[in-house]
């Protein structure tokens, strides 16, 4: 059990570390608490699975069909007994007797309650052996005094059978009941025997159960130290893990300080990026605004050409002599009344020129604004490599942190081989295997007693046996032999015989009933009191509870289990506890709490704090100054784009030309129009003239206005482009070099803040590997390690044995031998009844006819021929009338 002296000093370890580092968080929080952040989590590490342990052993029992015996008994008992457990009286008890009374203090009042107490409990017990015991005595009395009495012709002794007209009716009710009797005899019997014979067949059994509990110690014994050395070796994993991420503190610190500040510094140079495709974006802009306007101004001047030029040959036209026509001077002036809408709508001469604007962005755009910021970047993700540089110094203490470890390492495993729990455990196993084999040693004299207490039992039973065969020999031979015909003195040899069997087993029952009713007696007292009060008690664990009962044993100690395993009374270890985790397999360490035993504190101090690792990481100097995000040519790169006049563009002007139309009307729809009046001309010239015209105004459709469209759509796309990128531009520019300035100066002078706090968490990290080790190890030592699943099962075992095996077949075996006493009686008085109907009698009733006078006199006749006269004055009837009370006298009777 010492053992375990190292675990508890690593859990405490744990525990102590983690204190002295919240201390530091709390300081941290007080100087920036805006800066607070949780600690990052732990890598979990993978310390594989404790070598596990199999047990053979299977404490339960099923006892199969005789179970519904055993709960039967159990009924019985608990109708004897159906008080609780009395766990309070048996304290007492167990208290006032600890230093011994003696007869005269048993007249104390205290010791007369608990004495009452006692009795009231035990009533039911008392009772039922009080009525055996009488049963006992009055038995063999009553049985000598039946048989004086029947020597001298009482108590139906007299060979003589009254005669009355009821007696077929009276044999048969004899007759069904002593049958009823001797079935439930016979019950009882089987009853006994099963019991009996449940005995010897589970006493084959406990042989399995010794061997399993013995088999799963010697494991218990056997993996113990691999579980031990697999804990130790455990270490190294954590170990390794923490020197990997010290050799590794360049990427791995410097990454958690990337990490940090990244939150500050990636967005400003976001922004300054996003900045510097709209520059790119705004320069394409600018480059489609001009050549969409030069498109539109020269394409303005040649559509006003041709619709002059249209307009004035429509005019020309529509002068002809034919126009003047009557019917045709309506449309005529209809059309020229439209002349006038063949014009131009929109002007984009006025518009204002953006080769000034597009030239400074030019200008702006020499500079590569893209790759300054990709260099800021660079900078700021080169930081491991930078904190790698500068914590030189910690690789160095590198050797030195690794001896500091193996040296915890070291004692660790010599801690653990201090104490000799390998050859401990080597004795126990030989002391298992010697202590098995004296067990054996006596399974020969166990079997013999087995033998001899069968057949024991079974010659007891014998004796019932003996009587049921009387009763069913008695019964055969009377029943067969009966004759309905022949008088009491006429009956046959068969049936006489038959009574004669069945008063031979009234005998052998006064003979045998009362050394039967002591051994019932003796066995419920014994079986019963055992069941109530300890199988019970052991099954519901109500027995737990009185051994843990608080300064039972003695005043001054208030624990009985760990004043005998420690000498320390005190330490809140109970057997129920115990048991009970044993139970559910936790291990050893647990279920004893060892962890109460060691002060680790000494221990603690002169090895595994981590004082001396803290003091390494104190040194740690990480200067982040040569970091830099933007360097002046973007800045001044993104304030000469702010004043590069995109922002001064009449936006305006440019949307009110370009929501206008090219020309007045619509060119297409103006010439289908003109179609339609040329239709109402007459056929001739003027209606194909008009046609003409209408063909070439779709021609200048096509040729001026599509193109003009299309530059209108692209000049209003990137003047609203331009007008949406340019709003606030020099406020954009302005946050932007904000936010650089402020991640700059976050760099530049909280760094030492970022960086101490970030190598907090990174020495947090190192202890949690050793944190995750020492919980691994509590887990471990709670549930996997020296698991004393073997214990409880020796418990469960013996509690099988003793009262499944042993005391419910004993209290089955008195409930049914004690079933068979009691019917026994109603057996004697039914056999005694019956026999009278079938054994030859000496003398009976006889009627006679006493001639005119009316008289009538009764006689008893003996078997020999002399008459007695009882109620007739007349003595001599042999010569008046015939005697057919008596067998005729021949010669060779």
């Amino acid at each position: 059990m010492l053992w375990t002296r190292w675990l508890v000093l690593l859990l405490c370890w744990g525990s102590t570390s983690g204190e002295q580092q919240a201390d530091e968080a709390r300081v941290e929080s007080r100087v920036d608490s805006r800066r607070q952040r949780s600690p990052p989590p732990v890598e979990p590490l993978d310390f594989g699975f404790v070598p596990a342990a199999v047990y053979d052993t299977h404490a339960y029992y099923e006892p199969g069909a005789v179970g519904i015996l055993f709960h039967v008994v159990h009924a019985f008992l608990y109708v004897i007994q159906p008080n609780s457990f009395p766990k309070d009286l048996i304290v007492k008890v167990i208290q006032q007797n600890m230093g011994g009374i003696k007869i005269e203090e048993w007249r104390k009042p205290e010791n007369v309650v608990l004495l009452l107490q006692m009795i009231h409990y035990e009533a039911g017990f008392l009772i039922c052996a009080t009525i055996g015991v009488t049963f006992l005595i009055l038995t063999p009395i009553i049985g000598m005094c039946f048989c004086v009495c029947r020597c001298c012709e009482n108590c139906g002794g007299e060979m003589h059978q009254r005669q009355r007209k009821n007696v077929d009716c009276q044999r048969g009710f004899y007759t069904a009941s002593l049958i009823a009797t001797s079935i439930f005899i016979v019950l009882g019997v089987l009853i006994a025997y099963a019991a009996n014979h449940n005995v010897s067949t589970q006493i084959k059994s406990t042989r399995r159960l010794i061997n399993t509990n013995m088999r799963d110690l010697k494991t218990f014994a056997n993996n113990t130290p691999a579980q031990i050395d697999y804990l130790t070796a455990q270490y190294t994993t954590a170990k390794n893990k923490v020197l990997s991420d010290l050799d590794n503190i360049g990427p791995l610190l410097g990454g958690r300080i990337h990490s940090q500040l990244e939150k500050e510094v990636v967005p400003s140079l976001d922004t300054a990026l996003r900045m510097a495709g709209a520059m790119r974006e705004t320069k394409e802009a600018l480059e489609n605004v001009n050549t969409s306007l030069e498109v539109l101004q020269e394409g303005t001047g040649m559509l006003q050409a041709s619709l002059s030029g249209e307009r004035a040959s429509l005019s020309n036209t529509l002068s002809d002599p034919a126009c003047t026509n009557g019917a045709v001077s309506h449309t005529c002036n209809t059309i020229r009344s439209t002349l006038s809408q063949l014009g131009i709508n929109a002007d984009f001469s006025t518009l204002p020129d953006v080769t000034r604007a597009l030239e400074n962005v030019n200008t702006v755009l020499k500079t590569d604004l893209s790759n300054i910021v990709q260099k800021g970047y660079s900078s700021f993700n080169d930081t491991p490599n930078l904190v790698k540089e500068q914590t030189k110094n910690i690789v160095s203490a590198l050797p030195r942190v690794k001896g500091m470890l193996d040296k915890i390492g070291i004692e660790i495993n010599s801690f653990s081989k201090m104490f000799p729990v390998e050859p401990s455990l080597v004795n126990f196993t030989i002391f298992l295997s010697d202590g098995q084999k004296k067990i054996e040693s006596y399974y020969p004299q166990v079997d013999q007693m087995d033998f001899y207490r069968w057949i024991g039992c079974v010659a007891v039973l014998c004796m019932v046996v003996l009587v049921l065969a009387f009763n069913i020999l008695g019964l055969l031979c009377g029943t067969c032999g009966y004759d309905k015909q022949a008088t009491p003195t006429t009956r046959g040899c068969l049936s006489n015989t038959g009574g004669n069997l069945l008063m031979a087993g009234v005998g052998f029952s006064f003979i045998f009933v009362w050394v039967l009713m002591a051994i019932v007696t003796t066995l419920f007292v014994v079986g019963g009191n055992v069941e109530k009060m300890m199988c019970e008690p052991l099954a519901n664990r109500q027995l737990f509870k009185i051994i843990d009962t608080p300064f039972l044993v003695h005043p001054a100690k208030k624990n009985f289990l760990p004043g005998m395993l420690f000498q320390n009374p005190n330490i809140d270890l109970t057997l129920g506890s115990m048991y009970r985790d044993c139970y559910e397999n936790n291990g050893l360490y647990h279920s004893l709490q060892l962890e109460t035993m060691f002060n680790i504190n000494s221990f603690l101090n002169r090895t595994v704090y981590n004082r001396d690792l803290a003091k390494v990481f104190e040194s740690v100097q990480v200067d982040l100054h040569d970091i830099t995000l933007l360097e002046q040519a973007g800045r001044d790169n993104l304030i000469n784009f702010a004043n590069s006049g995109v922002g001064h563009i009449d936006y305006e002007a440019y949307l009110a030309e370009v929501t206008k139309g090219v020309t007045l009307v619509d060119l297409l729809s103006f010439s289908t129009d003109l179609e339609a009046q040329a239709d109402q001309t007459p056929r001739g010239a003027l209606e194909n003239a008009l046609k003409g015209h209408a063909s070439s105004i779709r021609q200048i459709h096509r040729e001026h206005v599509v193109p003009m469209e299309q530059a209108m759509s692209t000049l209003s796309q990137s003047i609203k482009q331009l007008q949406r990128m340019s709003s606030d531009l020099p406020v954009k520019v302005t946050n932007i070099l904000s936010a650089i300035d402020a991640a700059e100066y976050l760099i530049t002078h909280n760094a030492s803040h970022v960086v101490k706090q970030e190598t907090k968490g990174y020495t947090q990290s190192l202890v949690g590997y050793f944190k995750q080790y020492t919980e691994w190890v509590k887990n471990s030592l709670t549930s996997e390690v020296a698991q004393c699943k073997p214990i409880s099962n020796i418990v469960d075992s013996m509690e099988i044995v003793a009262c499944s095996f042993v005391v419910d077949s004993v209290n089955t075996f008195w409930f049914g031998l004690g079933g068979c006493c009691i019917l026994l009686i109603p057996s004697i008085i039914f056999s005694i009844k019956l026999a009278k109907y079938y054994r030859r009698m000496d003398t009976e009733d006889v009627f006679e006819d006493m001639g005119n006078t009316g008289n009538h006199g009764e006689q008893v006749c003996d078997i020999h021929g002399d008459l007695a006269v009882l109620s007739s004055p007349y003595c001599d009837t042999l010569t008046r009338f015939p005697r057919a009370s008596a067998p005729p006298s021949y010669s060779d009777w």
